[in-house]
């Protein structure tokens, strides 16, 4: 069901913004995972000591006692959600609405390749980035790691953070995708496809200020991705992610089959 000349174009698009992207987690990670250390650590405990509602507001907290802890409270609030993020805001519209909006997805389904075909291979370009972009997340984490703390990191839990934040961008995929399929003009897409993660991620945000906004929580997909619960091993953390697949499952089927019936302007 893909058409792999489509495929190797579109990706070839996907590496130049995985590059960018990559440089700029590595950069990230690589400074972070340094400073796990007492006396740095000490530091960022007075940091959350003076502001520390906007440190929970990106997930950070205090008091890590281990590796994977300190990651958890410096890595997975913010960077490692909002920059794959973005990856999949920008390539979601990129891939189909873009290309309906200025008339040249027209062309293309007037090729002998089928719909479907079309677009289960632009979903296919999606994935892969984001995809590619995880394994070299953890590829990345467990070189530093080992490299700077050899034996603090156990990589059975890394994997497992991982695999559940993988679930959660293709989640987030899914809203992007969905909306590229549903409208035919990019404004629109952006708006909803980048308009609905921005603001469940900002409801997650207001939900770890404080309890008066904690029912935010609620109504962000954010919230079924518990880092903290999974570092810790349970397994009701982990299982709750998987709902953020099975989400982005329906999300997939469901654009595609609108893509597959919606009409195209020549």
């Amino acid at each position: 069901m893909i058409n792999m000349t489509l495929y190797l174009r579109e990706m070839k698009k996907s590496i130049k913004l995985l590059l960018i992207f990559a440089v700029i987690m590595t950069m990230y990670i690589y400074i972070i995972i340094g400073m796990y250390d007492p006396e740095m650590m000490a530091t960022l405990d007075k940091f959350y000591d003076v502001m520390p509602e906007l440190m929970a507001a990106v997930g950070m907290k205090s008091g890590a006692t281990s590796l994977i802890g300190f990651m958890v409270s410096y890595l997975y609030g913010f960077i490692l959600l909002v920059f794959p993020m973005v990856y999949s805001i920008l390539r979601g519209n990129g891939l189909i609405a873009k290309y309906t909006d200025s008339g040249a997805m027209a062309v293309l389904v007037a090729t002998p390749v089928k719909r479907k075909t079309i677009v289960f291979t632009q979903l296919c370009v999606l994935l892969s980035g984001i995809i590619l972009l995880l394994l070299y997340v953890t590829g990345l984490e467990l070189v530093t790691a080992n490299m700077k703390f050899a034996g603090e990191l156990v990589t059975s839990d890394l994997i497992k953070l991982n695999v559940a934040l993988l679930f959660l961008h293709l989640f987030i995929a899914g809203i992007c995708f969905l909306s590229s399929c549903i409208f035919s003009e990019t404004k629109y897409s952006i708006a909803f496809g980048a308009g609905i993660p921005a603001l469940m991620y900002v409801l997650q945000m207001l939900s770890n200020v404080g309890d008066k906004a904690e029912a935010a929580k609620y109504f962000s997909a954010f919230t079924l991705y518990d880092a903290n619960g999974i570092a810790a091993g349970e397994n009701s953390a982990f299982l709750y992610s998987v709902i953020l697949l099975v989400g982005a499952i329906i999300m997939y089927i469901l654009g595609i089959e609108i893509f597959n019936r919606k009409d195209l302007r020549l």
